[in-house]
């Protein structure tokens, strides 16, 4: 972060417009954009410049070296919030990368407290939203500075069960952004195959839809070879088994008769993404599960102590992948769906082409505008409140949602972890059922 500090300083002549709006930053990089797209990409790049700090800092090379940090391990007498005579130096990653989840949490969670109510771009607020983005800057280095000497006490152990709640909130959001892209992507796809050529639409159709049940089938095998055993491991089958029986169930749901006549759109090709995603939080959850993860290490034993987590573990990378397409999703996009624009509070589709926009295509200079001066686009609170969310989603995936066993020696996965990933993916098929029957259920409402 202190390079990334120094590139800021390098030209007296742009310390104006570092400190300025955000389409004074980002005019010349990103033309005739709206100053609501520009203010969240530049938020959005702050949360992944700290995920990027958090990945190097649980890199074995530099986590090694944290330990020359003042305070931060010699002459601590506890370990993630837990008084022992344990090494701390293989601990200090994940120490790191708690702290670093908790400045971005409080960084995002002070924006959230101030932008509450903001209605436009001519509260005296939304200028801080939109603008001084080096003294924004600073602030969360100074809050990042700040975290690293926080005395370790119960921090850790408590910030854990912060993590956890935030990371499951934030999973449902994922959620609603998926099903909201999954029945999208439906019905721009058959709308086309009506328009234009019907056989080379519904080609496409087939074919994606096939690869997403392909790929959900293999990963169930994949996942009963390596995450069960034929005498042990009962909770891995369990899970695997009623994730499997579920989506077969909203799979059937979703081509009835009287599902299709109240939503002509609804139809497979969401059914098998929303399947394909479970089995990935089923993968991410049998990850954790503490009476397997012999099996996964390779030692052959359910019952093997597993070795200190690594980041980069498979559920891992994909959960970072995950996160970061879910957070551009957040900043870039507003859903083609009434229902998701009003609980996500962002704008709906075609939204934000005021007096800004006109006067932009009528200026020579192609420029970003304020496109808010009659009504924000997007809630600044929620939305400083859902990169908050992602900040401890991070943390938790980071760390592979570890913490200290009984015995005060080793990180290991507590069932807290597992329940959370699981009812997260049941929490997803009832939301995705509830969007089938839902017009059925309630005929006097538009669902349209």
């Amino acid at each position: 972060m202190g390079v990334s500090l120094g590139s800021c300083a390098l030209l007296p002549s742009q310390v104006s417009c570092l400190c300025g709006s955000a389409p004074c930053l980002l005019c010349g990089c990103c033309p005739s954009a709206k100053n609501s797209t520009i203010s969240r990409l530049l938020f959005t790049l702050f949360l992944f410049l700290g995920t990027l700090v958090s990945i190097v800092m649980i890199i074995p090379g530099v986590e090694k070296e944290l330990h020359k940090l003042p305070g931060f391990c010699q002459g601590s007498g506890s370990v993630l919030g837990v008084q022992t005579n344990v090494d701390c130096s293989s601990f200090l990653g994940h120490k790191a990368v708690y702290r670093m989840g908790f400045a971005m949490a409080a960084f995002f969670g002070l924006f959230a407290v101030l932008m509450v109510c903001v209605r436009s771009s001519r509260d005296p607020r939304a200028a801080l939203h939109n603008g001084f983005w080096f003294i924004k800057f600073l602030l969360l280095v100074g809050i990042t500075v700040g975290a690293f000497y926080i005395p370790d006490g119960t921090f850790t152990s408590v910030w854990f069960y912060f993590g956890v709640v935030g990371s499951f909130l934030f999973i449902l959001i994922q959620l609603v952004l998926l099903i909201d892209l999954a029945h999208s992507w439906s019905q721009r796809w058959l709308r086309n195959a009506e328009e234009g050529s019907a056989r080379g639409w519904y080609a496409a159709l087939c074919t994606v839809t096939f690869t997403f049940y392909a790929a959900s089938i293999a990963a169930v095998v994949l996942l009963f070879v390596f995450y069960t055993r034929p005498e042990g491991c009962t909770e891995g089958k369990a899970f695997i088994s009623i994730n499997l029986i579920l989506c077969l169930i909203v799979s059937i749901v979703s081509i009835l008769p009287k599902i299709q006549e109240a939503q002509p759109h609804s139809g497979l090709l969401q059914a098998s993404l929303i399947t394909l995603y479970t089995f990935y939080i089923t993968w991410a959850a049998l990850a954790n599960v503490p009476s397997c993860l012999g099996l996964r290490n390779g030692t052959g034993s359910a019952t093997a102590p597993e070795p200190l987590t690594t980041w980069w573990e498979a559920p891992s990378i994909v959960g970072l992948v995950i996160f970061i397409l879910c957070t551009l999703f957040i900043s870039l996009r507003s859903s083609d769906h009434p229902q998701v624009n009003k609980l996500m509070l962002t704008e709906e589709s075609g939204a934000g082409s005021g007096a800004g926009a006109a006067a932009e295509e009528e200026g020579a200079v192609h420029r970003a505008y304020d496109n808010e001066q009659d009504g924000v686009a997007y809630s600044y609170s929620f939305f400083h409140l859902c990169l908050l969310l992602a900040a401890l989603y991070i943390m938790m995936t980071l760390t592979n949602w570890y913490r200290p066993d009984e015995s005060l020696q080793v990180l290991r996965s507590p069932w807290t972890a597992v329940w959370v990933k699981i009812s997260s993916s049941w929490a997803g098929l009832l939301l995705y059922l509830w969007t089938l029957v839902a017009p059925l259920v309630l005929p006097d409402r538009d669902f349209s």
